[in-house]
Protein backbone atom coordinates (compact mmCIF):
# COMPACT_ATOMS: atom_id res chain seq x y z
CA UNK A 1 0.00 0.00 0.00
CA UNK A 2 1.13 2.93 -1.25
CA UNK A 3 2.50 5.33 2.41
CA UNK A 4 1.47 9.20 2.49
CA UNK A 5 2.36 11.84 5.16
CA UNK A 6 -0.85 14.05 4.22
CA UNK A 7 -3.05 14.05 7.66
CA UNK A 8 -5.90 11.53 7.71
CA UNK A 9 -9.30 11.73 10.17
CA UNK A 10 -11.83 9.69 11.26
CA UNK A 11 -14.93 10.98 12.34
CA UNK A 12 -17.47 9.21 14.37
CA UNK A 13 -20.88 9.49 15.23
CA UNK A 14 -21.39 8.78 18.88
CA UNK A 15 -24.66 7.36 19.74
CA UNK A 16 -24.52 3.52 18.33
CA UNK A 17 -21.05 4.00 16.72
CA UNK A 18 -18.95 4.50 20.27
CA UNK A 19 -21.47 4.06 23.07
CA UNK A 20 -24.26 1.74 22.48
CA UNK A 21 -27.17 3.98 23.19
CA UNK A 22 -29.23 4.10 19.98
CA UNK A 23 -31.94 0.91 20.72
CA UNK A 24 -32.28 3.21 24.02
CA UNK A 25 -33.09 5.66 22.27
CA UNK A 26 -35.18 4.15 19.79
CA UNK A 27 -37.59 2.99 22.77
CA UNK A 28 -37.67 6.47 24.23
CA UNK A 29 -38.75 8.38 21.04
CA UNK A 30 -41.23 5.44 20.16
CA UNK A 31 -42.64 6.28 23.02
CA UNK A 32 -42.83 10.02 22.64
CA UNK A 33 -43.91 9.32 19.44
CA UNK A 34 -46.79 7.48 20.95
CA UNK A 35 -47.70 9.44 22.65
CA UNK A 36 -47.75 13.12 21.20
CA UNK A 37 -48.04 11.41 17.39
CA UNK A 38 -49.88 8.83 17.08
CA UNK A 39 -46.29 7.13 15.45
CA UNK A 40 -45.52 3.88 15.62
CA UNK A 41 -41.78 3.84 14.49
CA UNK A 42 -40.90 7.51 15.08
CA UNK A 43 -37.47 6.57 17.11
CA UNK A 44 -36.15 5.17 13.57
CA UNK A 45 -37.90 8.53 11.79
CA UNK A 46 -35.88 10.67 14.06
CA UNK A 47 -32.25 9.07 14.15
CA UNK A 48 -28.81 11.04 13.36
CA UNK A 49 -31.31 14.25 13.96
CA UNK A 50 -30.42 17.59 16.85
CA UNK A 51 -33.37 18.30 19.03
CA UNK A 52 -33.88 21.25 17.31
CA UNK A 53 -34.51 19.97 13.94
CA UNK A 54 -36.87 16.95 15.38
CA UNK A 55 -38.89 20.00 17.68
CA UNK A 56 -39.36 22.48 14.09
CA UNK A 57 -39.67 19.35 11.56
CA UNK A 58 -42.40 17.22 13.94
CA UNK A 59 -43.50 19.19 16.81
CA UNK A 60 -44.10 22.74 15.34
CA UNK A 61 -47.53 22.83 16.32
CA UNK A 62 -46.71 21.49 19.77
CA UNK A 63 -44.13 24.30 21.08
CA UNK A 64 -46.32 23.71 25.02
CA UNK A 65 -45.58 20.28 25.02
CA UNK A 66 -41.40 20.64 24.02
CA UNK A 67 -40.91 21.82 27.29
CA UNK A 68 -41.96 18.72 29.23
CA UNK A 69 -40.72 16.18 26.56
CA UNK A 70 -36.98 18.32 27.07
CA UNK A 71 -37.53 17.33 30.56
CA UNK A 72 -38.48 13.48 30.33
CA UNK A 73 -35.24 13.35 27.58
CA UNK A 74 -33.16 14.87 29.92
CA UNK A 75 -34.22 12.23 32.83
CA UNK A 76 -33.94 9.35 30.68
CA UNK A 77 -30.68 10.58 28.83
CA UNK A 78 -28.89 10.63 32.82
CA UNK A 79 -30.40 6.80 33.73
CA UNK A 80 -29.09 5.79 30.49
CA UNK A 81 -26.25 3.18 30.02
CA UNK A 82 -23.36 4.47 27.88
CA UNK A 83 -20.89 0.96 27.44
CA UNK A 84 -18.81 0.98 24.53
CA UNK A 85 -19.72 -0.24 21.32
CA UNK A 86 -18.37 -3.82 21.06
CA UNK A 87 -14.20 -3.39 19.31
CA UNK A 88 -14.48 0.57 19.85
CA UNK A 89 -10.96 1.36 22.16
CA UNK A 90 -9.24 -1.68 20.49
CA UNK A 91 -9.77 -0.26 16.97
CA UNK A 92 -8.99 3.56 18.51
CA UNK A 93 -6.17 2.93 19.38
CA UNK A 94 -5.05 1.27 16.41
CA UNK A 95 -5.73 4.50 14.64
CA UNK A 96 -4.13 6.54 16.46
CA UNK A 97 -1.19 4.78 16.52
CA UNK A 98 -1.38 5.06 12.60
CA UNK A 99 -1.56 8.79 12.98
CA UNK A 100 -4.89 9.76 12.26
CA UNK A 101 -6.69 12.75 13.71
CA UNK A 102 -10.12 12.26 15.95
CA UNK A 103 -12.73 13.84 16.47
CA UNK A 104 -16.37 13.27 17.57
CA UNK A 105 -19.49 14.62 15.41
CA UNK A 106 -22.44 14.24 17.00
CA UNK A 107 -26.05 15.50 16.81
CA UNK A 108 -26.39 15.55 20.40
CA UNK A 109 -26.29 18.80 22.17
CA UNK A 110 -24.15 20.05 25.34
CA UNK A 111 -26.86 19.42 27.62
CA UNK A 112 -26.83 15.53 26.73
CA UNK A 113 -22.73 15.45 26.37
CA UNK A 114 -23.28 16.45 30.32
CA UNK A 115 -25.08 13.53 30.61
CA UNK A 116 -22.35 11.38 29.14
CA UNK A 117 -18.83 12.40 30.52
CA UNK A 118 -19.34 11.33 33.58
CA UNK A 119 -19.69 8.11 32.50
CA UNK A 120 -17.63 8.58 29.79
CA UNK A 121 -15.11 11.01 30.97
CA UNK A 122 -12.00 9.52 28.96
CA UNK A 123 -13.77 11.11 25.61
CA UNK A 124 -12.76 14.24 26.44
CA UNK A 125 -8.95 13.11 26.42
CA UNK A 126 -9.42 10.41 23.88
CA UNK A 127 -10.42 12.72 20.44
CA UNK A 128 -8.93 15.62 19.22
CA UNK A 129 -12.37 17.46 18.74
CA UNK A 130 -15.52 17.14 19.90
CA UNK A 131 -18.86 18.65 17.91
CA UNK A 132 -22.05 18.94 19.16
CA UNK A 133 -25.42 19.77 17.54
CA UNK A 134 -24.48 23.78 18.46
CA UNK A 135 -21.79 23.70 15.98
CA UNK A 136 -24.35 23.10 13.14
CA UNK A 137 -26.24 25.05 11.31
CA UNK A 138 -28.00 22.62 9.27
CA UNK A 139 -29.00 18.75 11.09
CA UNK A 140 -27.33 15.29 9.28
CA UNK A 141 -28.61 14.20 6.67
CA UNK A 142 -26.90 17.79 5.41
CA UNK A 143 -23.28 17.50 4.97
CA UNK A 144 -22.95 20.50 7.15
CA UNK A 145 -21.76 18.61 10.54
CA UNK A 146 -19.07 16.63 8.58
CA UNK A 147 -17.94 19.29 6.78
CA UNK A 148 -17.39 21.01 10.12
CA UNK A 149 -15.85 18.39 11.30
CA UNK A 150 -13.08 18.37 8.67
CA UNK A 151 -12.21 22.03 8.76
CA UNK A 152 -12.10 21.53 12.96
CA UNK A 153 -8.99 18.89 12.44
CA UNK A 154 -7.93 21.25 9.38
CA UNK A 155 -8.35 18.36 7.14
CA UNK A 156 -9.36 18.01 3.48
CA UNK A 157 -12.28 15.98 2.65
CA UNK A 158 -10.96 13.29 0.53
CA UNK A 159 -8.77 12.48 3.47
CA UNK A 160 -11.72 12.05 6.18
CA UNK A 161 -13.58 8.56 6.88
CA UNK A 162 -16.73 9.13 8.66
CA UNK A 163 -18.07 6.39 10.78
CA UNK A 164 -22.06 6.29 11.26
CA UNK A 165 -24.63 3.94 12.08
CA UNK A 166 -28.06 5.92 10.85
CA UNK A 167 -29.23 6.79 7.65
CA UNK A 168 -29.33 10.38 8.23
CA UNK A 169 -25.65 10.43 9.52
CA UNK A 170 -24.83 7.75 6.70
CA UNK A 171 -26.60 10.53 4.10
CA UNK A 172 -24.94 13.32 5.49
CA UNK A 173 -20.99 11.93 5.67
CA UNK A 174 -21.75 10.95 1.57
CA UNK A 175 -23.09 14.13 0.70
CA UNK A 176 -19.96 16.06 2.51
CA UNK A 177 -17.63 13.84 -0.49
CA UNK A 178 -16.26 11.50 2.54
CA UNK A 179 -15.68 7.79 2.54
CA UNK A 180 -18.30 6.34 4.94
CA UNK A 181 -17.90 2.99 7.01
CA UNK A 182 -21.61 1.89 7.95
CA UNK A 183 -22.03 -0.08 11.27
CA UNK A 184 -24.91 -2.17 11.18
CA UNK A 185 -25.41 -1.41 14.94
CA UNK A 186 -28.99 0.41 14.52
CA UNK A 187 -29.53 -0.50 10.81
CA UNK A 188 -29.91 -3.58 8.73
CA UNK A 189 -27.00 -4.56 6.32
CA UNK A 190 -29.37 -3.84 3.30
CA UNK A 191 -30.46 -0.39 4.67
CA UNK A 192 -26.81 0.76 4.88
CA UNK A 193 -25.34 -0.98 1.97
CA UNK A 194 -26.45 2.07 -0.64
CA UNK A 195 -25.17 4.56 1.92
CA UNK A 196 -21.31 3.43 3.16
CA UNK A 197 -18.24 2.09 1.19
CA UNK A 198 -17.47 -0.27 4.25
CA UNK A 199 -19.89 -2.11 6.22
CA UNK A 200 -18.99 -3.54 10.19
CA UNK A 201 -21.59 -5.08 12.57
CA UNK A 202 -18.76 -3.13 15.22
CA UNK A 203 -15.57 -2.33 16.01
CA UNK A 204 -14.58 -6.16 15.95
CA UNK A 205 -15.04 -6.30 12.19
CA UNK A 206 -12.64 -3.03 11.78
CA UNK A 207 -9.86 -3.61 9.86
CA UNK A 208 -7.12 -0.64 9.93
CA UNK A 209 -5.66 -1.64 6.05
CA UNK A 210 -9.42 -1.86 4.83
CA UNK A 211 -10.19 1.48 6.19
CA UNK A 212 -6.82 3.16 5.08
CA UNK A 213 -7.47 1.42 1.66
CA UNK A 214 -10.37 3.68 1.51
CA UNK A 215 -8.43 6.96 0.83
CA UNK A 216 -5.98 5.81 -1.61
Amino acid sequence: MKQTSEPKAALFDLDGVIIDTENQYTAFWNMIGRQYLGEIDFGHKIKGTTLPFIYSTYFQYMKEKQPEITAALDTFESQMQMDFIPGFQTFFNILRSHGWKTAIVTSSNQAKMASVYPKRPELKQMFDRILTAECFTQSKPHPDPYQKGAAALNVPINRCIVFEDSINGLKSGQAAGMKVVGLTTTNSYKAVQPFAHLIISDFTQADIHAVEALLM
